[in-house]
């Protein structure tokens, strides 16, 4: 993770460690919330004077708040404008006030970024567009976006990758070239209906690509087994298969279309079609459904062009763990009981076992 030395000096001079400075510039860019047991995590510190001056510090200066969230313990927000401006970001929407989902999945967020500090995430939607349309060449309209009504001068703004879930380039392996990787981060408390949503979202750009990996990213092992299911389902499959026939049907339709052949329209037929124009478009497939309406093209070559043009695809799915921040709280306060010392644990692990549970 690279953090520009420009922005953590200028923290510095608000009156924080190096340290401090580091862990208010990851937090602010890519979570607007963290947790004491994350500040000590990520300082390699036991629980004491150290993480108590923090804690006042960035209260008394009017750079956070602090509310206890319904037994997840004090959760502090990052919030205020001079801190932002301070790291670049006056504009991020972090510092406004979010439902407890949110909070909650950009705990889960932070502790995945603070046990994988090693990739080189992008940042911002400047950057992550760039790579993609410049870098990459790919069309603007296949990244995923959000239309945001109320914009400057009361005009609605496209915003792309609102999402805001880690993008980066994971380190290579010798030989290999780095993997883009995509993610998604789940609460642990949320329905599966949000994760289709978000596949549903990015698959214009999935399609455009040869090979990426995605990451799972949840509190909760139980979840993973489905996940990878509707992953499979909603985009690994898709992209590996033959899709002359979903071509072949689009033409079709939309000859029929184009013809005025549709005296009462077909709900099922239109929502194909233009779901099939969003996907298939471009001067490749305009050539193609001209060569076919022209009968130039049989349904024979169609497939045939298809098949020879279309490239291996390498699509990978992790399932990442990290630790729950409730359970973390419930095993402290046993601790306390018994007179023990808090001791830092990693918060992240890859793994495919189910969680224990661990009673006091």
């Amino acid at each position: 993770m690279k953090l520009p030395l420009q922005y953590i000096e200028t923290l510095a001079d608000l009156g924080y460690s190096h340290d401090e400075a580091r862990f208010l510039y990851i937090v602010a860019t890519y979570s607007g919330y963290f947790t004491q047991r994350q500040f000590l995590a990520f300082t390699r510190a036991r629980r004491g004077k150290r993480s108590d001056l923090f804690a006042r510090r960035v209260l008394n200066s009017g750079h956070a708040t602090v509310r206890d969230y319904m037994g997840y313990g004090p959760i502090y927000h990052l919030f205020s404008r001079t801190l932002y401006v301070a790291v670049g970001k006056g504009n991020l929407r972090n510092r406004r006030e979010h439902s407890f989902e949110f909070i909650r999945t950009r705990l889960v967020l932070l502790d995945f970024l603070l046990a994988h500090q090693d990739a080189d995430y992008f940042e911002t939607e400047e950057e992550k567009v760039g790579f993609f349309v410049q870098t990459l060449g790919l069309p603007i309209t296949h990244l995923p976006a959000k239309v945001y009504e109320g914009g400057p001068e009361g005009r609605p703004t496209l915003r792309h990758f609102v999402d805001g879930f880690p993008l980066f380039l994971a380190p290579p392996l010798p030989g290999l070239s780095a993997v883009l990787t995509f993610s998604y981060v789940d609460s642990g408390d949320s329905s599966g209906s949000g994760f289709s949503k978000h596949l549903l979202t990015y698959q214009p750009l999935f399609r455009q690509l040869n090979s990426f990996r995605f990451l799972f990213i949840s509190p909760k092992s139980s979840k993973f087994r489905s996940a990878e299911e509707r992953f499979r389902s909603a985009v690994k499959r898709p992209l590996e298969s033959d899709v002359s026939a979903e071509i072949l049907r689009y033409f079709e339709i939309r000859q029929k279309w184009d013809d005025r052949q549709y005296v009462i329209p077909i709900t099922n037929d239109l929502e194909f079609l233009n779901a099939a124009k969003r996907r298939f478009h471009g001067e490749r497939f305009e050539s193609l459904f001209s060569a076919w309406r022209s009968g130039r093209l049989t349904k024979e070559d169609l497939r045939r062009k298809l098949s020879d043009h279309r490239p291996e695809q390498n699509i990978y799915f992790e399932s990442v763990l990290v630790s729950d921040h409730r359970s973390y709280l419930e095993r402290n306060e046993c601790r306390s009981e018994r007179g023990m010392k808090h001791t830092v644990h990693p918060s992240v692990h890859r793994s495919v076992h189910q969680l224990g549970e661990r009673k006091c």
